[in-house]
C-alpha cells in the first residue's frame, strides 16, 4: 500500500529527485529541460536533488543521501544491487506521498541486469581487482520489486516532453498521458518509410514502447529497443521477422539483452529464437479427390 501523507499544506508542493544503480542520464534529462525546468520551479518546490545542489531546499541545510523529506513527489533513478539501496529505497517511499520510476534501471533493472543470467562473483573477478571488498546483491532489479510505485516512465534515457508531462500532471492531480504503443506509430506519424519493409532492416520498433520519438529508424537505422517492452509485445511474430532479416538465434538474444534484458515481457526470447531456429516441418501433402 502507498503511505499517505496527507494534503499538501505547504504554498507549492515539493519535488524530490533520487538517484540509485545508474548513469545519471536521466536525472540529467531533467536539468537540460532548461527553460521549462525554470518555468517548473514557479509550481513546484525543488526540496532534494544531489545532482543540482548540495543543500536541502528547508534551510539550506547540507543534503543527505538519504534525505529529510516528506515530499509530495519523488522521482527515482536507478535499479536496486546493493543491500544498502534496498533499504534506502524503503525510506524513500515512506516519505514520499507518490514515487515515479524514471528510466531503463529503475523500471527494468536496466544494463547491468546483464548480471542477472550469470555468476555476478565471475563479473567481480574480471572486472576488479580485489573483488573481496566489493558489496553487490547477486541480481539488478527494478523499484517495483521492493516498493509500490505510482508510475513507471520508460527510456534510455527518458524523453523530456514525457518527464515533464509527468510532473505536470501529477501538479495537476491528473493521470500522466503517456502513450503505450509501439514505435511504429510514431514512425507512421513521422511519415518515416518501414526500414524493414523497404530495406530487411532489423528492427525492434513493433515490440518497443514508443517515447522516442522514433529518432533511429528515421534515419535508416533500426529501433534497439531503449525505451523497453510496448503493451502486449507480439515477441513471436517480432523473433521470426528479425530471423527473416538475417539474424541468428545469438544475435536475436543480443539485441533484446540490453537496457532492458530483464524485462519480464522479454522473458520469452530465448526460447522462441531456438525454436525459430528449427525448419518447420513439411505438411503432409493430402491426396487429391477424384472428379
Amino acid at each position: 500500500m502507498v503511505t499517505y501523507l496527507g494534503p499538501v499544506i505547504r504554498s507549492r508542493p515539493t519535488l524530490a529527485v533520487w538517484k540509485f544503480a545508474s548513469c545519471d542520464g536521466c536525472q540529467l534529462t531533467l536539468l537540460d529541460c532548461e527553460d521549462e525546468l525554470l518555468g517548473l520551479t514557479d509550481r513546484v518546490r525543488v526540496d532534494h536533488f544531489l545532482e543540482m545542489t548540495p543543500a536541502e531546499a528547508a534551510g539550506k541545510n547540507s543534503a543527505r543521501l538519504e534525505g529529510r523529506g516528506p515530499y509530495d513527489l519523488s522521482l527515482v533513478e536507478g535499479s536496486i544491487t546493493t543491500t544498502e539501496d534496498a533499504e534506502r529505497i524503503q525510506h524513500v517511499r515512506r516519505i514520499s506521498r507518490y514515487l515515479v520510476t524514471i528510466g531503463a534501471c529503475a523500471t527494468a533493472g536496466g544494463i547491468q541486469a546483464l548480471r542477472n543470467f550469470a555468476d555476478v562473483d565471475d563479473f567481480l573477478a574480471a572486472v576488479y581487482a580485489k573483488p573481496q571488498y566489493i558489496a553487490t546483491l547477486e541480481t539488478s532489479t527494478p523499484i517495483s520489486a521492493h516498493v509500490p510505485v505510482d508510475f513507471e516512465l520508460r527510456g534510455c534515457p527518458i524523453d523530456r516532453r514525457q518527464l515533464l508531462e509527468v510532473i505536470t500532471s501529477y501538479l495537476a492531480g491528473r493521470k500522466p498521458q503517456i502513450p503505450n504503443h509501439s514505435v511504429c506509430f510514431e514512425c507512421k506519424r513521422r511519415g518515416t518509410t518501414c526500414i524493414t519493409v523497404a530495406h530487411g532492416t532489423p528492427c525492434l520498433g513493433p515490440v518497443t514502447h514508443a517515447g522516442c520519438g522514433a529518432i533511429c529508424p528515421t534515419y535508416g537505422r533500426g529501433c534497439y529497443g531503449c525505451f523497453g517492452p510496448s503493451s502486449k509485445p507480439n515477441l513471436r511474430s517480432m523473433v521470426a521477422q528479425l530471423r527473416r532479416d538475417g539474424m541468428s538465434e545469438r544475435d536475436i538474444q543480443r539485441v533484446f539483452g540490453t537496457f532492458n534484458a530483464a524485462a519480464p515481457e522479454y522473458a520469452p526470447v530465448p526460447d522462441l529464437a531456438a525454436e525459430e531456429r528449427q525448419p518447420p516441418r513439411a505438411d503432409t501433402a493430402r491426396p487429391e479427390r477424384p472428379a
